[in-house]
């Protein structure tokens, strides 16, 4: 038998309920090293000797790196045998979060490498998820795309609440030699439990690359969809960037109420499924108006005296959380659906473009709170995707 076709047999057998759980936790545990530091960058910032003007690069570099790694590292599943592919990278995120769990008082430079590394090193979740679609058969491809998303926003939406519980008990380094932990059970869980693949697409790396360009001339769709997502995501990090300062700066919380406030966003997870769902009904273009509407309203409600209270500010995240990840699994499986056979670059250019918004949302975060307090960040956070809104209905309008 032709060793591609033999590869590429798993797509008409499908994919197992307790697979999918399985890539579900590992996404979720993988896309968590993103996002422990978030919380805790006021821990970390002074015992690195970095001051709070500097904390969020912590954050906005990890961000940065993931999206290094997603354009240099996602489109090689295209090319290279999965699984090995993933299981690589997940011994350097390893390596790399025992690092920066190592890292001495005053190496704020040299920690600051460590979760840019961190960051580029966490790309095999942007693996595992077109592997999954691959596998899935075309009818359930949403809800199994979203499905595995869930997993994969709730490693996002947990890793901030259980960063600040551990940290408030341990000490900051702690999360990141646990995570360190977590990442050498997945590398033996992806060993023994995923099925290889071998893709049939045939390229130099530079051809690889040089086809990324391409796509994104050839598809509008993945031109669009990059777009609405990046600037989502840059509102997301913003919120969740700026959130534990205004909690700790004008409320006093301690990390474990801070903890307690991160878990309330982890509700918004129930939008992945949903949104698989819709976009299998057909829904695609209704779930993402609704999507795009809500993320704006929601982070103005941070401009009224209650939306600024602790629970209109959780409010805003629970709703924040669940227009982003509408929107995103909804993206997703319409990027997937434009050419099966380049599903790693694809994921690639469309991830890429979000975590670039996510980086740069992260970036600006303390020194827009410093400067104009909460009213600024909801101001410039609802219209990072109000923008989006405007071009999904002209794009509507067009027909497009």
């Amino acid at each position: 038998m032709n060793p591609s076709l033999a590869a590429e047999q798993p797509s008409a057998i499908g994919l197992s309920r307790a697979l999918v759980t399985l890539l579900a936790f590992c996404c979720g545990a993988i896309v968590a090293n993103i996002y422990y530091a978030q919380p805790i960058v006021g821990l970390i910032a002074p015992d690195l000797g970095l001051s709070n003007e500097h904390a969020s690069l912590i954050v906005s570099l990890t961000q940065l790196g993931y999206a290094l790694g997603l354009l240099l590292l996602v489109p090689l599943a295209d090319l290279l045998e999965n699984r090995r592919l993933m299981i690589a990278t997940a011994v350097l995120a390893c390596i790399s979060l025992l690092l920066a769990g190592t890292s001495g008082s005053g190496q704020g430079q040299l920690f600051l490498g460590y979760a840019l590394l961190i960051g580029f090193s966490s790309v095999a979740v942007q693996m595992l998820i077109p592997l999954a679609a691959h596998l899935a058969p075309e009818q359930q491809r949403g809800r199994v795309v979203g499905n595995i998303m869930g997993g994969l926003l709730l490693g996002i939406l947990l890793a901030r609440p259980l960063s600040s519980l551990v940290a408030d008990h341990f000490g900051w380094r702690t999360v990141f030699i646990g995570a360190a932990g977590v990442m050498l059970a997945i590398i033996v869980l992806l060993a023994l439990t995923l099925p290889r693949r071998v893709p049939e697409h045939k390229a130099s790396y530079a051809a690889l690359m040089m086809s990324l360009i391409a796509l994104l001339r050839r598809y509008p769709v993945l031109r669009q969809r990059s777009l609405y997502q990046a600037l989502m995501f840059a509102a997301f990090s913003l919120y969740w960037t700026a959130v534990p300062l205004a909690l700790a700066g004008q409320y006093g919380l301690s990390q474990s109420q801070i903890a307690l406030f991160a878990l309330v966003g982890a509700v918004g997870a129930v939008a992945a499924p949903l949104a698989g769902r819709l976009a299998d009904a057909g829904h695609a273009r209704a779930g993402s108006l609704a999507a795009l509407l809500l993320a704006p309203v929601a982070l103005l409600i941070g401009l009224t005296s209650p939306g600024f209270s602790v629970i209109g500010l959780a409010l805003t995240g629970v709703l924040l959380d669940f227009a982003v990840q509408m929107n995103m699994v909804i993206g997703q499986r319409e990027v997937y659906a434009l050419d099966p056979a380049s599903r790693g670059r694809l994921n690639a250019v469309y991830m890429t473009s979000i975590f670039l918004g996510g980086a740069l949302g992260s970036a600006v975060a303390s020194a827009l709170f410093a400067q104009f307090g909460w009213h600024g960040v909801a101001l410039v956070g609802a219209g990072l995707p109000g923008v989006a809104l405007i071009v999904f209905l002209i794009q509507a309008r067009r027909g497009l």
